[in-house]
């Protein structure tokens, strides 16, 4: 899968969402009251195929490299901290919450997490094949070069909102 540039996040939409969120669970919201608004991957295409895997179930982590994180001028996630998931078209669906994090390597990946993040047929050979694409595709695009010792967040979530889509 090639990336494109994507649609860009609803913002007003994902506000509306957090207010609804926060309403609902502000004992939650005010120990974690900042969130970000992302999608998965890098093209509309790969963020509606991975959120369905995240509305769908199996899919209940992801990777990024941190770098990624510096590039974008981001902090990295926390424990407790929230992101409102977008599809391709940049209308937020979902409250994530971050229940687990750690930073690790290529090599570092075991097979539990590559189970998790529920893609393809969640393998740890299919997770390290898609992920080496990706991030060669996303650091090539950046005109940097990707490299199995750069740093990934990897990242243990549960979907916190909407009440008919919390784990």
């Amino acid at each position: 899968m090639t990336g494109s540039e994507p649609s860009p996040v609803d913002r007003d939409a994902a506000a509306v969402m957090w207010q609804a969120y926060a309403r609902a669970h502000s004992e939650v919201v005010h120990a974690a009251a900042d969130y970000t608004v992302e999608r998965f991957g890098d093209s509309d295409a790969l963020a509606d195929e991975l959120l369905a895997q995240v509305l769908d179930g199996p899919k209940r982590a992801t990777a990024a490299l941190v770098d990624d994180f510096v590039a974008e001028g981001e902090p990295l996630p926390r424990v407790g901290s929230h992101w409102i998931a977008c599809d391709g078209s940049g209308r937020p669906r979902v409250v994530i919450r971050s229940m687990e994090l750690r930073i690790a390597t290529f090599d570092d990946v075991d097979a539990a997490f590559a189970h998790d993040e529920g893609e393809d047929d969640r393998t740890l050979e299919s997770w390290r094949d898609n992920h080496r694409r990706y991030w060669e595709r996303t650091c090539t695009a950046r005109g940097v070069t990707w490299s199995e010792s750069d740093e990934i967040v990897l990242e243990r979530f549960r979907v916190v909102w909407p009440p008919e889509l919390a784990d």
